[in-house]
């Protein structure tokens, strides 16, 4: 009979041989289903994709496509029309995400969290409606609102006051402003989430010392919910650089290119104009931006020691 291990004596670590290697094949192989279907249908098409856009591959003429390599990136960056859609798209972003649905969210969840509950379930509820509004359905009702003859104008006109063709003279905003219509909400339940864990002797405490509302909300509130902003604007930030069916539906990128931004210019290129290689390439740094994006915020989120 062996003789018993001494307490506190470390545990043997795993045999090492074919024995082992059979131990970590069928500790894996139940994860192998779900392995092989995110190579076929997720790493498959990326890296497709990928090469798709170091070539000329078109929707019409021959089939046969050939390696370019960085032609197309070269193509885009020298493109005006390239730089125009970064620029909208730059524009778009930073006023229906980054100033509209986080700062409005941020708004709506304050004043929600000292209202009465009817308040707060009557607010909650417009909000919310037009957020799980198909974004078709929420594009034609804010292409109605616009529009030459939409409501907008009547409400201008029975105030007596001057009205114009929105979708044609400010078309990136009206755009954005629909944006910030139908994504809003999002940004008040994340705000919300995030306001109910402050402390409310914190808040009271600064209330007793004499500071005012602003003092409060900037030296206590946004301090302590600062992980939750940079979350939400990174989350905000990606879900807004790939809007396409909103614009698409109210303006189509017009008039001209004044709101075409870059998902709206890569769908341009590569399906309406069949250049496939270069859409995707366009594609590419599109996610580029979005990486770029998601840097800066999780250098921010960083906690300071």
């Amino acid at each position: 009979m062996p003789a018993p291990e001494p307490a506190g004596a470390p545990a043997q670590t795993p045999r090492k041989g074919p024995a082992g290697r059979r131990r970590r094949l069928w500790r894996w192989l139940p994860l192998a289903p779900a392995t092989a279907l995110l190579l076929l249908f997720l790493a498959g098409p990326i890296g497709y994709c990928v090469w798709i856009a170091f070539t000329n591959t078109q929707l019409t003429g021959s089939s046969a496509s050939d390696f370019v390599g960085l032609a197309n990136f070269r193509r885009a960056l020298s493109d005006e029309n390239f730089r125009n859609a970064v620029w909208l798209t730059l524009v778009f972003t930073f006023v229906s995400s980054v100033l509209g649905q986080n700062s409005l969210g941020l708004a709506l969840a304050g004043l929600m969290r000292a209202a009465s509950r009817p308040l707060r379930t009557l607010t909650g509820s417009l909000v919310i409606a037009a957020w799980v509004l198909p974004e078709i359905v929420a594009a034609f009702l804010l292409y109605a609102f616009f529009r030459r003859e939409g409501t907008l104008n009547a409400i201008l006109d029975w105030l007596h006051l001057p009205s114009q063709n929105w979708l044609f003279t400010l078309p990136i905003l009206a755009v954005s402003f629909a944006n910030v219509w139908r994504g809003t909400a999002f940004s008040m339940l994340i705000y919300s989430a995030a306001l109910s864990e402050i402390p409310q002797d914190v808040t009271e405490a600064a209330q007793v010392d004499g500071a005012s509302g602003v003092r409060r909300l900037w030296h206590i509130t946004l301090p302590m919910i600062r992980r939750s902003i940079g979350t939400n604007l990174m989350l905000n930030t990606l879900s807004t650089l790939s809007v396409f069916g909103l614009i698409w539906a109210m303006t189509r990128g017009g008039p001209g290119n004044r709101s075409q931004t870059l998902p709206v210019f890569m769908y341009d290129q590569a399906f309406l104009k069949s250049l496939i290689g270069y859409g995707t390439a366009v594609a590419l740094l599109l996610l580029l931006v979005g990486s770029l994006f998601s840097i800066v915020y999780l250098r921010l989120m960083k906690v300071e020691v």
